[in-house]
């Protein structure tokens, strides 16, 4: 019987992937990986490995959730070194948690190793700091994109509204038009700075910078599409001082 390894691919840029992780890849009997680790990550991985195409991205499965848990379980009866590589942190809506949990359940070794999660990382490469001494001492980080089958059937924008001074959405793009909704609803200004990084931390990496008022519009009008992150808060106006020494 061999162990699985949930590792955290990062969100994109190969120097930000942990140590520990790459050498599990070079070492790895299989890999099955998410459809965002970035062609970068995928060189790392040993040439003799056995790798799968387990992503999911809006619309397109290649396989389902089930379908990558029993495949794992299979594959650790086989092989010692069985990896599961998920993009950015696999605990930070990567459904890592789930995922460990069947395993564990079904008698399998498994062990977790963290990952640069994208809310972070991108913000980073943009020139956003998620806090900051003059405009933010908190930050919440929130998915725009809710599954079926949650413990709470939405997320509640109104408390998030009320109780960050940052916010960091991941998956959102889509929701857009209603989450600037919700926000606004809460009590938001229209005014307040919102900046989307798509690609985050790769050499693709595109940030739209607007207000909630007009981000949706301006959305709109650039053709601006997922993958993306969305930071909302004043940090974002540090974007003007500080995205020129983003490390790309």
């Amino acid at each position: 019987m061999g162990k699985v390894y949930l590792i955290g691919a990062g969100p994109g840029d190969p120097g930000l992937m942990t140590l520990k992780g790459k050498g599990l890849l070079e070492c790895a009997d299989v890999v099955i990986y998410d459809a965002l680790v970035s062609p970068a990550i995928l060189a790392m991985i040993n040439p003799q490995a056995e790798k799968i195409n387990a992503g999911k991205r809006m619309g397109r499965h290649s396989l389902l959730q089930e379908e990558t848990t029993h495949l794992l379980i299979e594959k650790a009866q086989d092989h010692a070194v069985v990896v599961r590589l998920k993009g950015g942190d696999p605990f930070i809506f990567g459904r890592g948690g789930e995922e460990m949990a069947e395993l564990v359940e079904a008698g399998i070794a498994v062990e977790v190793v963290p990952g640069i999660t994208a809310g972070i990382a991108a913000a980073a490469y943009a020139g956003i700091p998620l806090t900051h001494r003059l405009y933010s001492s908190s930050v919440t980080f929130v998915t725009g994109h809710e599954a079926a089958g949650k413990y709470k059937p939405t997320v509640n924008w109104q408390a998030i509204a009320q109780g960050s001074e940052t916010i960091v959405i991941y998956m959102g793009i889509h929701n857009l038009p209603y989450i600037v909704e919700q926000l606004s609803l809460a009590g938001l200004s229209l005014e307040t700075p919102i900046g989307l990084v798509r690609w985050g931390t790769r050499p693709e990496q595109e940030e739209l910078i607007g207000k909630l008022g007009t981000i949706v519009e301006q959305v709109e009008e650039t053709g601006f599409t997922a993958p993306a992150i969305a930071v909302i808060g004043s940090v974002v106006k540090m974007h003007s001082i500080l995205s020129e020494c983003r490390p790309l």
